[in-house]
């Protein structure tokens, strides 16, 4: 239950719009939540090479989102990099 929550303060808080639950700031922000949880997992279980895997897929496919919306909206993209405490 707790995951729901997480994921829907995310997409609240990046949302453009009522309705937006797929924009590249909102992908961003669910797979930024997904991921430090995750990290916390293997910190824990550093065994774990299947949801190693899985991070790692994760990781790419935000740094593809970011990469798309650096590309498309530069102002946007500093804005949530700044809000995610994701880059310097």
């Amino acid at each position: 239950m707790a995951k729901k929550n997480k994921k829907a303060a995310a997409i609240k808080k990046f949302q453009s719009h009522e309705k937006d639950t797929g924009s590249s700031e909102v992908q961003v922000a669910v797979l930024s939540e997904k991921i430090n949880t995750l990290s916390k997992h293997l910190q824990e279980h550093k065994k774990d090479v299947d949801s190693r895997m899985g991070l790692l897929k994760m990781i790419s496919s935000r740094r593809s989102l970011l990469t798309y919306l650096e590309r498309r909206n530069p102002e946007r993209y500093k804005k949530l990099i700044g809000s995610l405490g994701l880059r310097k």
